[in-house]
Formats: C-alpha cells, sequence, structure tokens
C-alpha cells in the first residue's frame, strides 16, 4: 500500500502548539507536507489608496513564519515556504509531491473564504479535497447554542448567552513528531524588499517590541500573567490601558485564543475576566462575519444610510492619519500608530469615534488605514469595531460600546500625549 500524505496548508495558523490540522494529519497521514505561501494580494495597494498590509504587519508576518520553519525542524520537518498566489502554488506542490488530500483552516471574511474556494475549485480539479477546520476563536462554532444564522446581534445577548450554554474545548497537544517527504527545494522565506515594502524605522518611544512567532507569543503569554498585578496597577497610560498586548500573535496564530483563556483560568478567572472579555469580542465579531459576510465593508453597514461626512474628505483624514488634528491626545495615539504599528484599545475607540463623531470622515477610509497600518489587524475585528464606532454595526444599539473621546485627567495622560506629539530621534529597535 502506498503512502498517504496530506498537504498542511499554514494561513493565519503559525503554530505547532494547539494546532488541529498539524495533529490530525500526523495521525490521519503517513507523511506531512507543510506548506505557506507569500500571497502577493495581500501586498497590494487597496482602492482607497492604502497597502493591504503595512511595513510593520509584514514585517511581523515574517518573523512569525521564520519562527514556524525553525520550530519544524526542530521536530524533524520542515516547511515549504512559496512565493505566489496559493490557488497556483498548493496544487502544484500537491501534484509534485503526491499529496492525497490538503488541510487549512476556515477564514471568515469574503477575500480570504474567496481565496479558499479558489484553492478548493483548482484542488477537485485534480481530484483532492481541500479539508476545512474551524480554529481562530476560543469557542468552537460547532459548541454555540444557537446556530450561526441565529446568532444574537446584540454581544450582551450573545455573551449571556454562550456563557450560560457553551465551553472553551480543551487545548489540543503538539504533535510528538512529524513525518515529512524529501524536500527537495523548501524555499525562501522573502525579506521586506522582496514583497515591495521597506525597512520600518526604528523609534526608542516605541515600548511593545513585538516579534514575530510562537517562541515569542509563548514568552508573551507567560510574562503577561506574571505581570498582570504589576499592569493594572496604573502607573502609566501604557500599562494601564493596553491590556495584555497579546492581539499581534493572535492574529497570525502564533498563540490560540484557546491558550490563553486557559492560562487564564489557570491563574485565577476572576482576575482575569478583562482578558476573557478581550476574547469573546474577537469571537463575536468573527462570527458576526460568519453570518453576514461583506456587509461590514459597506459604508451604510446593518443601516439604511451611511452616517453624515463633511465635505472635504481627503484633507481631514489626512489631518487625522498624519496626527495633526484640534485633539492632542488623538494626535499622540496617530503619531504612536505610525511609529508602531500599534495602540492600546482606548486610543484606538477614540481616534475612530474623533474621526467619525467629529471631523464626520467616511468610516470605511479609517478601517482601510488601520488595515494598513495595525500589526494586529484581522479584518473582522478591525471592520466589525469600526462599523461599531460608526453607529452601523450589527449590534441594534446606539454606540455604547465607547462614547467619550476624552481621556481622564492625570499625569499618565500627559506623559503620553508628551512623549508622541513632540518630534523625536529615532533609534535603533
Amino acid at each position: 500500500m502506498s503512502e498517504r500524505t496530506i498537504l498542511v496548508w499554514f494561513r493565519n495558523d503559525l503554530r505547532i502548539e494547539d494546532n488541529e490540522i498539524l495533529l490530525e494529519a500526523t495521525r490521519k497521514a503517513d507523511k506531512v507536507l507543510p506548506v505557506y505561501c507569500f500571497d502577493p494580494h495581500y501586498f497590494k495597494t487597496t482602492p482607497s489608496g492604502t497597502l493591504k498590509t503595512g511595513n510593520s504587519r509584514a514585517r511581523f508576518l515574517i518573523e512569525s513564519v521564520t519562527d514556524l520553519r525553525d520550530n519544524l525542524r526542530r521536530m524533524g520537518s520542515d516547511l515549504i515556504v512559496r512565493t505566489g498566489s496559493p490557488v497556483e502554488m498548493i496544487p502544484q506542490l500537491a501534484t509534485e509531491y503526491h499529496v492525497n488530500e490538503v488541510y487549512h483552516h476556515r477564514e471568515v471574511a469574503f477575500e480570504e473564504t474567496g481565496i479558499s474556494e479558489q484553492v478548493e475549485a483548482a484542488l477537485w480539479k485534480i481530484k483532492l479535497n481541500l479539508k476545512h477546520f474551524i480554529g481562530h476563536t476560543m469557542y468552537h462554532k460547532e459548541d454555540l447554542p444557537f446556530p450561526i444564522k441565529d446568532i444574537p446581534d446584540s454581544f450582551a445577548t450573545f455573551r449571556k448567552k454562550i456563557e450560560r450554554d457553551s465551553a472553551v474545548r480543551t487545548i489540543v497537544p503538539a504533535p510528538a513528531h512529524i513525518n515529512t517527504p524529501l524536500i527537495t527545494d523548501a524555499g525562501e522565506i522573502p525579506g521586506l524588499e522582496q514583497l515591495g515594502l521597506t525597512e520600518p524605522p526604528a523609534d526608542v518611544r516605541d515600548q511593545f517590541n513585538f516579534i514575530g512567532g510562537e517562541t515569542a507569543a509563548q514568552e508573551r503569554l507567560k510574562q503577561y500573567f506574571l505581570n498582570a498585578d504589576a499592569a493594572s496597577g496604573g502607573k502609566n497610560i501604557r500599562n494601564a490601558t493596553s491590556g495584555s498586548q497579546l492581539s499581534p500573535w493572535l492574529t497570525f496564530g502564533c498563540i490560540s485564543p484557546r491558550q490563553v483563556y486557559w492560562e487564564a483560568v489557570k491563574h485565577g478567572y476572576n482576575g482575569h475576566q478583562s482578558i476573557i472579555l478581550e476574547l469573546l469580542w474577537r469571537d463575536y465579531f468573527r462570527f458576526m462575519f460568519k453570518k453576514y459576510g461583506n456587509q461590514f465593508f459597506k459604508a451604510d453597514g446593518f443601516k439604511d444610510e451611511a452616517p453624515a461626512v463633511s465635505a472635504d474628505q481627503h484633507a481631514l483624514l489626512e489631518q487625522w492619519k498624519s496626527g495633526n488634528t484640534s485633539n492632542d491626545f488623538v494626535n499622540a495615539c496617530m503619531h504612536e500608530l505610525n511609529a508602531t504599528g500599534y495602540i492600546n484599545n482606548y486610543c484606538r475607540q477614540t481616534v475612530a469615534t474623533f474621526l467619525v463623531k467629529e471631523l464626520k470622515v467616511d468610516w470605511t477610509k479609517g478601517a482601510s488605514y488601520f488595515e494598513e497600518q495595525l500589526i494586529d489587524y484581522s479584518p473582522a475585528s478591525n471592520w466589525g469595531n469600526w462599523a461599531f464606532i460608526a453607529g452601523v454595526g450589527s449590534d441594534p444599539r446606539e454606540n455604547k460600546y465607547f462614547t467619550s473621546i476624552k481621556p481622564a485627567v492625570g499625569a499618565d495622560i500627559d506623559e503620553f500625549v508628551n512623549t508622541w506629539l513632540p518630534d523625536k530621534v529615532l533609534g535603533e529597535r
């Protein structure tokens, strides 16, 4: 009997621990072929003139793929890397390595699901199956107390029902060993220049130090819980409001929501409800995207008409993007975003509210700019949040998620504004 080979197509699940498709592949096949594609589609310019993937996020992605390859090699395996459309690359590799089936994690946004459908169609032409798995949420879709079409539009109702009637699954162990076919050409991991980007300038004010990969994710998770009490002490604006700062690694699947959840339980559920609530909001937006599709990308969202906008859209948007508005806190947040690719949740809600409510700029333009700049950009969380702020989201309430653009007055806020408003000398990362 010939050997059975399964190709594991990595996308936003760049980890070995708690990765169901990797474990399942090792159980169902004699050989496993791990593959990652740098798809040129994600490095294009959008119709609004922004990049789909900015420099900071691209660098984080490259670091994450590099770490995944290193970790696979330590297990006696490897990672094939290709730069090109997976619609072409996956069938080619499947044919070359005599693959019997392809595994991948299902996405929810229409562009990502569209790519999956194209890959699936291409594989069908060579009589291969693309098997879909669900692994990007804290609560598994199959464990929800309602079908996707009946998910409550109200987050409060969603939360109440899911916490009462559902449970978070346990973590899937990493494979003990991965048998891989003899790989003749593993491929090079591209640099930023090969992706049409440049190295983002280092800034001495950047205290986040986000480094991509599962290894860094596990270390950040460990440190977060070790330092949780100190971080909540309110000594400065960053520590007081930035939360876990795990979102970049969650975005690329370097760590799973379930790993974060069970670590929170381990350290005392009641003391870490805020991080669990963050994960639940993340689940909510992903399930809403599954329910409503690309309705979140429309200016009028779920309403009959889009919010009123100012006549001078371009000039106001540019002032906001460059941090040159009448609001110093907004400006400081935007300077930090532009320099680091990250701002805490309070800043995100503040700058979005200011753009939509005060400047009256089309909210989709702000969402597109976040798509370019944020290291932790994910379609569901980003566009779901912006639609919510604009009052055109799926939740029927008026915008109660965040209503004030004026932060509490204090030395910490002043320190944050003073740090990010003046032009500072760039330094080493």
